[in-house]
């Protein structure tokens, strides 16, 4: 039979209906994948850049310049009008809403008028005894609204004005009054007429110290209520003050009624010990200004004294311990006010921040944490003699040639600089500048601190020794079980491996601060030898099994051995803790913790660092591990056989062959554990101090970025400083992830061409 007949060959059709329409639809289903994909990759796109311009939304209000414009009512601007009632005026303020002001005369005439028109609401004569006129005045602070008036017979008139809501008809009405917070009559403060004057106090303990130049007295009143009759009974003792050598311009006063501050007018500043009242010590006077003193005013919260000068020098001052433990007044910081001499100081009610008026009429803002100039603009002619803010600071009235003028301050986050954020910080009743994050406090003259170093500090801390421990055993796992391991056991210890991660991370918070912290500082010496027992054992393990007869190590096949090391382990651990209690009694007389802490000055803290490293390192091992372990199962065969064929050994081949090919896998696994760990937030958040601190001791806490996030962002206000710098936070943490992910991809790239050839 000829080959012709013998077989017959198919007439194949490859163009049938069939199969036409099996290429359109896989054709379609080709084209649906490539756009479907392409959505994907321009969705996470976008997602990731809405997130980017939400956080930068939320951020850069902070960083707008304040602004000053005439106020407006009812859309018409507000003119400057005649100060209301006459005599020179003596005090000025406003109350919250910036909608009624007052001002108190040297005529003891004390006006309520509406700050838009000038119009006089109420006004109020105080009840000098007869033959006495006012010559001095004194403020216990702008947000007590108590002041005192000075009278020429030696004696003190105590007033506070209060403002009360009531709404009629609906309509709000703000009813101001005069209150005697030490009773209506006149205290006996000086035997001389009062030609200065200072009071302060709070919460029924005040001082009211005034006199003359060669004459100064102190009092010092406590306020005792009778728990039958409700009556408030003051008790009074005086002190006389020793001669303080120098002309007084003013006189000012702490809160705590232990320190008294002295200006005086040849720019010389005095410092009294008030802390025995019996006995007051001169224990400074120091040369605090080149020039004439103009204003002297205590900063809010009364700690900090501001020091204005002709020069036009503004100067912050407060009291600084010394190598001696002595306090010392200092200058802290200087603000940039131009040439022109202050004509008046005004502080912020609820803030660290004050204006000043110059001779030249320039309206200038400043905040002495941030030590930044955030408004100068000229809003008076050269005759400016007087200026005052509403407690919301958002409104000023400035005082000229007998006209008043108010202004809108639009200045909503003075507190941020650069230097307030990054930089070292003196704050109020510290020894030196520091890096601190204390956003909120007990009280309302806090100074707040919004440095994001310790943060930045704590989140690096906590990945770097997270990465300590995960890097090296997740990619040496990684290697064994995609190289060594034999197929049937990698195919249980991958999956199981890759199970781990998702454990949820507040479970091995929880665990790490309730069990791990307490077991670790119990048991610390156990856990540095368990650091070294393990290697050692396995090591020695390892040994002694190559010693063994090969019929013995053939009983376990090959591939397996790596199961022998698991009771290994588990025996040198436990070990390693058993022998902790007899380490620390022969080593550290029983106590190592103590050992650290006096003997070697490390401190330690139950919740730390090491902590961190083991909890958060168990939970970004499987990241790494799998994704290296995918990198180095995917290089060729061909490649680790033709190295083992020209005679290289299994090791010469994984560190020359197989690691160089898979290193851009490597490299990428080690950054993406790495923004794991940076960007981790219940582990950190519940295993640690959660104190914002710079310290790369590996006893001691620390407070990352996202914890701080996810413990403040509940409390803060919606819109103010502190709910903005939060999200700076944020902004900050985005941007480190993605500088990170940026070099990651850069480096893989080069990996990737350098042993792509392989």
């Amino acid at each position: 039979m000829s080959i012709e007949n013998s077989s017959v060959i198919p007439d194949l059709d490859f163009n049938t209906p069939a199969q036409r329409r099996g290429r359109k639809l896989r054709a379609l289903k080709d084209k649906v994948a490539r756009v479907g994909i392409g959505l994907g990759g321009v969705s996470v796109i976008i997602a990731i850049l809405l997130i980017f311009f939400y956080l930068l939304y939320e951020v850069i209000p902070m960083f707008r310049s304040a602004e000053v414009q005439p106020w407006e009512q009812n859309g018409q601007i507000v003119e400057p009008y005649a100060v209301p009632g006459a005599g020179k005026t003596l005090y000025m303020a406003m109350e919250e809403q910036a909608e009624i002001g007052i001002r108190v005369t040297d005529q003891g005439n004390i006006i309520f008028f509406s700050t838009t028109s000038g119009e006089v609401i109420k006004s109020i004569q105080a009840s000098l005894p007869v033959g006495a006129t006012i010559t001095s005045f004194a403020m216990v602070s702008e947000n007590s609204r108590m002041f005192a008036l000075g009278l020429s017979n030696g004696q003190a008139l105590v007033f506070k004005h209060t403002y009360k809501s009531t709404y009629p008809d609906g309509k709000r009405v703000i009813l101001p009054n005069i209150a005697y917070p030490l009773g209506e009559a006149p205290i006996d403060v000086a035997s001389t007429a009062l030609e200065q004057l200072t009071i302060s106090g709070s919460e029924g303990s005040y001082a009211l110290i005034g006199g003359n130049q060669e004459n100064l007295q102190a009092i010092f009143i406590s306020q005792t209520e009778n728990m039958f009759t409700g009556d408030v009974e003051l008790e009074e003792s005086t002190t006389h003050l020793p001669d303080l050598g120098i002309k007084i311009k003013k006189m000012l006063l702490m809160p705590d009624l232990a320190w008294l501050f002295v200006a005086g007018e040849s720019g010389k500043m005095a410092v009294v010990n008030l802390r025995n009242q019996d006995a007051p010590i001169i224990t400074q006077v120091l040369q605090a200004s080149s020039s004439k003193i103009t204003t002297f005013d205590l900063l809010l919260g009364g700690n900090a004294v501001l020091l204005g000068n002709a020069e036009g020098e503004v100067s912050e001052w407060f009291l600084v311990r010394d190598d001696q433990g002595e306090w010392q007044m200092t200058k802290i910081r200087s603000f940039d006010t131009g040439q022109t001499a202050i004509s008046d100081l005004a502080i912020e009610h609820r803030r660290k921040g004050f204006a000043t008026i110059d001779a030249a009429g320039e309206l200038r803002l400043y905040n002495t944490t941030a030590n930044v100039n955030v408004l100068a603009e000229k809003v008076a002619q050269a005759n400016a003699s007087m200026i005052t803010l509403a407690p919301r600071a958002n409104a000023a009235l400035i005082e000229e040639a007998g006209k008043l003028t108010l202004l809108h301050i639009d200045n909503e986050h003075p507190e941020v600089s650069w230097s307030s954020l990054w930089g070292k910080v003196w704050y109020e009743g510290y020894e030196e500048p520091k890096y601190v994050w204390q956003s909120s406090a007990a009280n309302n003259d806090f100074e707040p601190k919004f440095s994001l170093m310790p943060l930045a500090f704590g989140t690096l801390k906590a990945a770097f020794y997270a990465m300590i421990l995960a890097t090296p055993l997740a990619i040496c796992g990684a290697i064994y079980t995609a190289y060594f391991m034999v197929p049937t056991l990698r195919r249980k210890v991958k999956p199981f491996i890759e199970l781990m991660e998702a454990l949820p991370t507040v479970i091995l918070g929880f665990l790490a601060g309730l069990w791990l912290a307490p077991f670790m500082e119990e048991n610390l010496p156990g856990i540095f030898v368990t650091l070294l027992m393990i290697p050692v054992a396995i090591l020695a393990f390892a040994y002694a099994w190559a010693q063994m007869p090969k019929k013995v190590r053939w009983l376990v096949p090959d591939g397996w051995d790596a199961l022998l090391l698991i009771p290994v382990i588990m025996l040198a651990t436990w070990f390693s803790i058993s022998i902790s209690p007899s380490m620390e009694l022969a080593l550290f007389d029983g106590n190592m913790r103590h050992w650290l802490t006096n003997d070697l000055g490390i401190a330690y803290d139950q919740r730390n660092a090491m902590v961190i490293g083991i909890a958060m390192g168990f939970a970004i091992i499987p990241t790494i591990f799998s994704i290296t372990e995918d990198a180095i199962f995917a290089v060729p065969k061909h490649l680790s056989y033709g190295s083992l064929a020209l005679g290289a050994t299994p090791w010469q081949t994984l560190t020359r062959v197989v690691i160089p090919t898979a290193s851009p896998g490597i490299f990428s696994a080690v950054m993406i554990g790495m923004g794991r760990a940076v960007g981790e937030t219940m582990i950190v958040l519940m295993a640690t101090g959660n104190t914002p601190i710079m310290d790369a001791n590996i006893f001691e806490g620390m407070r990352t970025l996202a914890a701080n996030i996810a413990v403040e962002m509940p409390e803060s206000e919606v819109g103010s400083t502190h709910y903005r710098i939060l999200f700076l936070a944020a902004f900050v943490l985005f941007m480190f992830t993605f500088a990170v992910n940026t070099v990651a991809e850069v480096i893989r790239q080069r990996l990737r061409n350098k042993y792509g050839s392989l």
